[in-house]
This record gives C-alpha cells, sequence and structure tokens, in this order.
C-alpha cells in the first residue's frame, strides 16, 4: 500500500478519555494527591510515567511512579468489557483500507488494554499494523509512536495522515512531518489542535466519514 493512515486510538476511534481522567483522578486520589480532573483531561493522551511527570513535576517521589500506573490500570481495567466505540470509528477504518490505505493504529495502550480497544473497534479486518508503547523508547508527543507506525506501513510521511484527538497527537504527528487531522470527540478544543498542527477539524470519526472527499484523507 502507498498511503498510511495513522490513527490514536484513546478519545479517536474509542470514547474512553473520560474515564482515564476519572480513573487517574482516584489513583493519584489514593496515593494522598489531589490532581484537578480538569488538569487530568489536558495530560491524557501522554504515556503513564509522561503523565504523572506532567501533572506531579519532576521533584516528586518516582518510586511512587509505578504504583499510580497500577492503581490507574486496576480501575481503568474494570471497563474493558465495555468500552464503546465512537460513532463511525469501524466504518471509517474499513472505508480507507477498501480505498487503498494501510491503517495503522499508534497508541500508548499496550497488552491487555490494547485487546479491550480493539474489540471495541471491531475492524481488526482493516487494521494493517498497530505501534503500541512496548514499541517505542519514548511516547507522543515525541514522534516516535507515529514514526514507528510509518515503519511498519511501509510509507514514508509524505504519504501518511496522523489522526487524533490531543494536543500531543498533533505534535507528534508534526514532528513526523505527516498531515495530522484532529477529533473533538476527546474533549480536547479545536483552536487547541488547530494551534498543535491540525492541518482540518473533525466531530468525530462518522463526521469525518462523511466528509472525507474534502478531507486530507481523500
Amino acid at each position: 500500500m502507498e498511503r498510511a493512515a495513522v490513527f490514536d486510538v484513546d478519545g479517536t476511534l474509542v470514547d474512553t478519555n473520560h474515564l482515564h481522567v476519572v480513573t487517574w483522578w482516584e489513583a493519584f486520589r489514593q496515593a494522598g494527591h489531589e490532581v484537578p480532573m480538569h488538569a487530568v483531561h489536558r495530560a491524557v493522551g501522554l504515556g503513564s510515567t509522561d503523565l504523572i511527570a506532567h501533572l506531579l513535576g519532576d521533584g516528586r517521589d518516582r518510586d511512587q511512579d509505578s504504583e499510580l500506573s497500577a492503581a490507574h490500570t486496576a480501575l481503568y481495567g474494570q471497563y474493558f468489557d465495555r468500552l464503546p466505540a465512537l460513532p463511525g470509528a469501524a466504518e471509517l477504518l474499513r472505508r480507507l483500507r477498501g480505498d487503498g490505505w494501510a491503517v495503522v493504529l499508534a497508541t500508548s495502550a499496550s497488552g491487555a488494554e490494547l485487546g479491550a480497544l480493539r474489540r471495541a473497534i471491531d475492524a481488526d479486518d482493516a487494521i494493517t499494523a498497530t505501534a503500541s508503547s512496548d514499541d517505542v523508547q519514548e511516547g507522543k508527543p515525541a514522534p516516535e509512536p507515529v514514526e514507528h507506525a510509518l515503519e511498519l506501513a511501509g510509507v514514508p510521511a509524505s504519504r501518511a495522515v496522523f489522526v487524533g484527538d490531543t494536543v500531543w497527537d498533533m505534535r507528534a504527528g508534526s514532528k513526523a512531518g505527516v498531515r495530522c487531522v484532529g477529533v473533538l470527540c476527546g474533549g480536547i478544543p479545536r483552536a487547541d489542535l488547530e494551534e498543535a498542527g491540525a492541518e482540518a477539524v473533525y466531530a468525530d470519526p462518522a463526521d469525518l466519514l462523511a466528509r472525507l472527499a474534502g478531507s486530507p484523507l481523500a
């Protein structure tokens, strides 16, 4: 395939951002940290260690990082059997695959969490490859997750589009040299996505699918 459509997953294809907000907030609360939910929301999309560092700072007790991450994983894991795909997610991936795009997921999820997300999307037949947190040294906003996705697809950055819902996605895609498309279903404002590098912004996968002909994925 000569073109790659790279997708973030949480908040882009599956409606999980606010579940992450609540479960991270509870993990911090259990550890004695008062972190406002709005701050957690803005950090969603970062890998666990980066999210903790972003919210608690470099002066935190780093020995607590693994406990916080484990607490979040346990709390979030309660939802694995009922994660909701966003409207049009599976249909969009299948349409793009049918149009000749290599569809690659680039996500900070891995293991059982990634499996639950893929079950929620229910479009494995349309997915060419997946770049997970296990495959990279640095997560978004570093470009490595997107660059690895392009390697898996065998496609140069000039022939790829990255779709995501956070500023971290847009920054990662921009640094990787790909065109970036934002979606609003993760709860981040349009202006923030555009400032971070989004060339076009849509409400959700269904909206992108409906307006595909005029999009960077045309």
